[in-house]
């Protein structure tokens, strides 16, 4: 099989089931900026780290082809001809969103409450996590602006909205765990 098929060189691609959309389609944007936020969760999973994270990085990248597949898959392709449903075996489930919260939970006992804005750096791991965090909140306002005009499932859109939570708490951890600075926000008087 080879990696190029020619059949996007005129501006479209096809999605789950066979339908050909413009590249530009916002349902493009959506699952493309879920591919762009798995590549760079990648990147913080090859950083030095404790191995329990990296297991939950593990487990939160292949969600994301999950929502990545749901996003691809037009409402009237969910069903294939012979009524079983294209998606069968993925979904994003309750006890998907519930690692998340119980591993944010975990980390935030650990880490002083919150009394100011945090600002983004003070590790090059750390950094990642927040441009990690800030592609998961595009693509959470992408899939929300997919959803006022085409059907996505609110769960997928949650699961979105809860990993940009875990990945901040993720930077605020791993700066404790690395014994990084971590910038307090402080407006003008």
């Amino acid at each position: 099989m080879k990696v190029y098929t020619k059949t996007g060189d005129k501006g479209t691609t096809a999605l789950f089931g066979g339908t050909r959309v413009p590249k530009d389609h916002i349902r493009i944007d959506s699952y493309g900026t879920v591919d762009e936020l798995n590549s760079y969760i990648g990147l913080i999973r090859d950083q030095e780290m404790d191995s329990h994270y990296k297991t939950i990085l593990i487990e939160i990248q292949d969600r994301l082809f999950t929502v990545g597949a749901i996003l691809a898959t037009p409402q009237e392709k969910e069903v294939l001809k012979n009524g079983k449903l294209r998606l069968e075996n993925l979904g994003i489930i309750d006890s998907d969103i519930e690692l998340l919260e119980n591993e944010i939970d975990k980390m935030d006992e650990s880490l002083p409450p919150m009394t100011h804005f945090v600002l983004p750096g003070g590790h090059p791991t750390v950094s990642h996590c927040h441009i990690a965090r800030c592609i998961c909140r595009r693509a959470e306002r992408l899939a929300v602006h997919l959803s006022h005009n085409e059907h996505v499932p609110e769960i997928a859109i949650t699961y979105l909205n809860r990993l940009s939570d875990y990945l901040f708490v993720l930077a605020r951890k791993l700066s404790s765990d690395l014994k990084a600075d971590e910038v307090k926000w402080i407006p003008r008087k």
